[in-house]
């Protein structure tokens, strides 16, 4: 079954305190983008990559590829509005009518083979793979009056990608309009009712958003 990885990156460096976005931010002589890109590659040689980045940024993107002789091979989608109209450009650059699509996020770098492959596989046998981790900290529901109180945390987990599903379900919930409660392409699916199915993923496979990410990155990174 063919295997495709939708990348997306449209994020912006306010977080980051950064004047460029933070998907374009050096990590030891590379943008996060490249390293991420790189890790996909390293998976499989066979791996269709789609990368969806917004119309504003492609060609900063195209000089940074050309500065640094960046040359694996990538479809190159326009973004949406959202994350949502994003995922779903890159559902439509593909031609076939069956396969398993990995939907990850730009700036997560630090992803592994092992985590990718379990997605695919998880995907192939149950329709859907979501990745997540255990929660370390206590955590407290909040309402909107200011009241909370403690939740157990064994019930929760923090969701990150590749989350993989079958290309037929993906482009099936796709076809429903935008909601504000789509915050990731499990939600999306859910939505359509479809099943989600959780694997294991890693407290190293960090979304950089903050200077600290960032950071704690370059270290990672520099002694992988």
């Amino acid at each position: 079954m063919q295997e495709y990885a939708i990348i997306v990156a449209g994020g912006s460096g306010s977080r980051m305190k950064s004047d460029i976005p933070k998907q374009f931010i050096k990590i030891n002589g590379l943008p996060i983008l490249m390293h991420t890109i790189n890790a996909f590659r390293k998976y499989s040689e066979t791996l269709t990559i789609i990368l969806v980045l917004p119309n504003d940024q492609m060609t900063f993107w195209t000089q940074l590829c050309e500065h640094h002789l960046f040359s694996i091979t990538y479809t190159l989608v326009a973004g949406g509005d959202s994350r949502f109209s994003s995922v779903k450009n890159g559902l439509r650059s593909i031609q076939e009518n069956s396969g398993l699509v990995a939907v990850h996020d730009g700036v997560r770098p630090i992803i592994s083979n092992e985590i990718i492959a379990a997605s695919f596989a998880k995907a192939a046998e149950n329709g859907s793979a979501v990745t997540g981790v255990p929660l370390k900290d206590s955590i407290r529901k909040v309402e909107t009056n200011g009241d909370n109180a403690a939740m157990d945390r064994n019930n929760f987990q923090m969701i990150q990608t590749p989350q993989t599903f079958r290309l037929d379900w993906m482009r099936k919930a796709f076809e429903t309009g935008y909601s504000d409660q789509f915050t990731d392409c499990a939600s999306v699916l859910e939505a359509a009712a479809y099943p989600i199915h959780l694997i294991p993923g890693s407290y190293e496979n960090i979304k950089i958003t903050t200077p600290e990410d960032l950071r704690w990155a370059e270290i990672y990174l520099k002694n992988a």
